[in-house]
């Protein structure tokens, strides 16, 4: 298996891939995620593809894609006084193809990231996580992660008002 940045060609497989996740959302969330859907189009890939603060990293095996990395590298603009300036790797979305899971696939992805966090001088790698995504959860807690901060809602539209 190799990692490498994504290009054109991906793009048919990697719009598979954001289809998978967007519907595990929406199962989760559907008061949030709309069935069918993505989070990127094909024109968004384009761009994002030669875009080295948003690289997509892809793991490859035999010709096919088996999972994805989406990052952004958040540069400190304007850091409030009382916090310490970083730069940090942002993992915007991650997915390794369904069949592909329990192969290593996420573990080798994740290890890319991480050399690319150092490269480009990242203090950490950050993500966001949705509340019921248990197998992500316990993916990301077993590379090593742990929740740095968390948001919580109020849900306004439900029945108890």
């Amino acid at each position: 298996m190799i990692i490498r940045r994504a290009c054109e060609g991906d793009t048919e497989s990697i719009l598979n891939l954001l289809s998978q996740v967007l519907e595990v959302h929406a199962w989760i969330r559907p008061d949030l995620f709309i069935s069918g859907t993505t989070k990127y189009s094909a024109e968004d890939l384009a761009r994002m593809y030669r875009d080295d603060e948003r690289p997509i990293y892809v793991a490859e095996e035999d010709g096919a894609v088996r999972g994805y990395a989406f990052c952004q590298v958040k540069r400190p603009v304007q850091t409030p006084p009382m916090m310490v300036p970083q730069t940090v790797l942002y993992i915007d979305d991650i997915c390794v193809d369904a069949w592909a899971r329990r192969k290593h696939v996420g573990l080798i992805l994740f290890d890319h990231v991480k050399k690319e966090a150092r490269r480009l001088g990242c203090s950490s790698i950050t993500l966001n996580v949705w509340e019921g995504n248990d197998a992500a959860l316990r993916f990301y807690e077993s590379m090593g992660m742990k929740t740095r901060s968390r948001t919580m809602e109020y849900d306004l539209n439900r029945k108890e008002d």
